[in-house]
C-alpha cells in the first residue's frame, strides 16, 4: 500500500517500523518525548495524553475502536476494570502483538479485542462504535478520505470520532517532514484543515473541531 518508495531498515506499516518504535517510545517518556516533539514538530505532547484520556471517560458497556492502534499508544486512556469493549484495530500483525504487550502491562487486556483490519474497508457494522480514536494515523493511509468515511460508517449517531494527523497546511517549517515520510513509504498524501472538516461533514458528523499544534491537527466530531 504504502510501500514503493521504502527505505531500507525502516519497514512499511504493514510490518513494524523502527519509526513506529520510535513514536511509541516518544509518547511513553513524557519529558524526552516532549522535548523531541516540541523541536520536531513543533507540537505539545500533552495533547495527545488529554485527547487519549477521553477513552477512560466511557461508561460501562461502551465500544471503542482505535484505529490504527500502532503499538498501543492509547491504551493509556483506558482504564483497568472499566468494562468497555475496546477493539484494537491495525493492518499488521507486529502492531497488534505489541499492542497487546502494551494491555497486558497496563492490566487492561481483558478489554482489547485485536483486530487485523484495512481502515479502507473495516470489518464492522455500521454503527458499532460509541467512539472511534485515530491517532496519528490519518496521514498514513493511502486514502485518507475513505478512511474518514469508514470510521464514520461504524459510529452510531451521538458517538464521538477523535484523533490527530499530520496536516499539509501547517506550514512551509514542516514541509521537508512530509516529503521525507512519502519517499520512506511511511506517509500518504494527508489531508489539509479544510479537507479534514469536509470529510468529517460528508460522514455525517457535526461540532467539528480541528486545533493545531504545530505540524499536527487534533479534530474530534460527533456523529448526527
Amino acid at each position: 500500500m504504502l510501500e514503493q518508495f521504502r527505505i531500507p531498515g525502516l519497514g512499511g506499516w504493514s510490518e513494524d517500523p523502527l519509526w513506529g518504535r520510535f513514536y511509541d517510545w516518544s509518547v511513553e517518556h513524557p519529558q524526552t518525548g516532549g522535548l523531541l516533539w516540541k523541536a520536531g514538530i513543533g507540537s505539545d505532547l500533552r495533547r495527545l495524553y488529554a485527547a487519549a484520556a477521553e477513552i477512560g471517560r466511557q461508561p460501562a458497556g461502551s465500544s471503542v475502536l482505535d484505529v490504527p492502534c500502532g503499538g498501543g499508544v492509547a491504551l493509556r486512556g483506558l482504564r483497568p476494570g472499566q468494562g468497555v469493549r475496546y477493539v484494537a484495530a491495525d493492518i499488521s500483525q507486529a502492531m497488534l502483538d505489541r499492542t497487546m504487550v502494551v494491555a497486558r502491562e497496563r492490566q487492561v487486556a481483558a478489554q482489547v479485542e485485536p483486530v487485523i483490519a484495512d481502515v479502507g474497508a473495516l470489518p464492522f457494522a455500521e454503527g458499532e462504535f460509541d467512539l472511534v480514536v485515530s491517532f496519528t494515523g490519518l496521514h498514513c493511509f493511502p486514502d485518507p478520505h475513505q478512511a474518514v468515511r469508514e470510521m464514520g460508517r461504524v459510529l452510531q449517531p451521538g458517538g464521538v470520532l477523535t484523533g490527530s494527523a499530520l496536516l499539509n497546511d501547517t506550514g512551509i517549517r514542516y514541509l521537508p517532514l512530509r516529503q521525507v515520510g512519502r519517499f520512506a513509504g511511511l506517509l500518504g498524501p494527508g489531508a489539509t484543515t479544510t479537507q479534514v472538516r469536509a470529510w468529517l461533514t460528508e460522514a455525517g458528523l457535526a461540532g467539528i473541531a480541528v486545533t493545531l499544534s504545530g505540524a499536527i491537527g487534533y479534530f474530534r466530531a460527533t456523529k448526527e
